[in-house]
């Protein structure tokens, strides 16, 4: 029995300002044809392949035993937030107190809860391209205007001093600054965060949510800092943001957490508690025990990022007209394409976009990876290497394959 259509005019306009995220999109559909039986080699998903850590499972359980299962405090437990503050302070060198700390269920509710919180109709925030999906459609829901300067192959896709000038305007609000990089793994040294602070220093209208998710994955000895810790200056107009999700293997435990200015975080806290109220009160007692516990897995799953890295980067750029850059961090690569487009795909349709190529990738080869497009900058694709080296292998010698058939 077909449902019938919502009347015309029940769902919120603001809703049509937005999509769908492309890339849980991108990884259904591929999780679809494997159920269907179709051998497909999904490289569209953002998370590690890694299991949580026993330790952290562990806490969990003894949450659970402990009867931890009721509602919690709208800005997160106490001993959370302490151990947030504690993290800040050890490995940021930022100095935050436990009313300036905040938990939601996930990094992406952080973001959300900050812009939908703070930006007016008619506001800008300015996303550099490519950037991770959901920063645009919820500057847009919240009724603000994204504002896109696009960053370069040949500058290592980070976004330049001078084209954050041009991209600041008097109605500029936010600039959000994400590293590692999703979808191309560009990270910051500290120089061209300074760079960028002296240009944020001319603007005391725009403030900074930045995005440290992937901080842990940085490889070849990259020293990560975050801009805040950078350029003290800019610390009362700064949300730095982090979560569990990729570091500790935790992305199904949606636990998302920052650090910011305490009148933002009370705004963000009164929001939420008309929403989700609290992240899960067991999620947030396993990320104490991730924050606080041994750490010492994590060079051992830089290791394996590291080393898959530098596999998906050579078999690549042996690729017929593919160009990739070997990324600082995170766990994606970010390849051109741009010869490849006009070829004709083995089945006789032409590669007019980075979205043709990736249909065609997965219908010819089955290997599933997410079209440039998506992240605002064409003709890429994003390959997620979060996946075993020997799955790897094989979709990048289908990917070599399928290029050497284009005509």
């Amino acid at each position: 029995m077909s449902a019938a259509p919502l009347p015309k005019g029940f769902l919120a306009e603001s809703l049509g300002r937005i999509q769908p995220s492309p890339t849980i999109a991108a990884s259904q559909k591929a999780r679809d044809l494997i159920a269907a039986g179709r051998d497909v080699l999904s490289l569209g998903v953002g998370e590690p392949d890694h299991d949580t850590p026993e330790n952290i499972k562990d806490a969990a359980i003894a949450a659970i035993r402990r009867g931890e299962t009721k509602y919690t405090a709208v800005e997160g437990i106490p001993e959370l937030r302490k151990a947030i503050a504690l993290k800040f302070k050890r490995e940021n060198a930022l100095d935050y107190a436990l009313a300036q700390t905040f938990v939601s269920p996930g990094g992406k509710a952080i973001v959300f809860n900050a812009l939908m919180a703070t930006v007016n109709p008619g506001d800008e925030v300015i996303v550099p391209a490519p950037y991770w999906v959901s920063y645009p459609d919820i500057v847009l829901l919240a009724g603000g205007k994204p504002v896109l300067p696009e960053t370069r192959l040949e500058d290592g896709f980070k976004l330049r001093p001078d084209a954050l000038a041009q991209a600041i305007t008097p109605k500029t609000k936010w600039l959000i600054l994400n590293q590692p990089c999703n979808p191309t793994g560009a990270c910051y040294t500290e120089d061209e965060l300074k760079a960028l602070g002296e240009v944020l220093m001319k603007h005391p209208q725009v403030w900074v949510l930045t995005d440290d998710m992937y901080e842990h994955l940085v490889y070849e000895g990259f020293r990560f800092r975050t801009i805040a810790a950078v350029v003290p200056a800019l610390y009362e107009r700064t949300l730095t943001m982090n979560g569990v999700s990729k570091a500790y293997a935790m992305t199904g435990w949606r636990i998302g957490y920052c650090g910011g200015p305490e009148p933002l975080i009370k705004a963000m806290a009164k929001l939420q508690s008309q929403s989700a109220s609290n992240a899960s009160s067991i999620s947030q007692w396993a990320a104490v025990e991730a924050l606080t516990g041994p750490q010492d897995f994590i060079p051992r799953f830089q290791k394996v990022f590291e080393e898959r890295r530098d596999l998906v980067v050579s078999m690549l750029n042996q690729c017929r007209g593919i160009a990739c850059a070997k990324p600082e961090g995170a766990f994606y690569v970010y390849p051109s394409i741009a010869p490849l487009i006009g070829k004709r795909a083995p089945s006789g349709r032409t590669i007019a976009t980075d979205e043709d190529f990736v249909t065609e990738l997965l219908e010819c080869e089955g290997v599933a990876a997410v079209h440039g497009a998506a992240f605002g900058l064409s003709p890429f694709f994003r390959v997620s290497y979060a996946t075993s080296t020997a799955k790897l292998e094989e979709a990048c010698r289908r990917i070599q394959r399928f290029c050497g058939e284009l005509r």
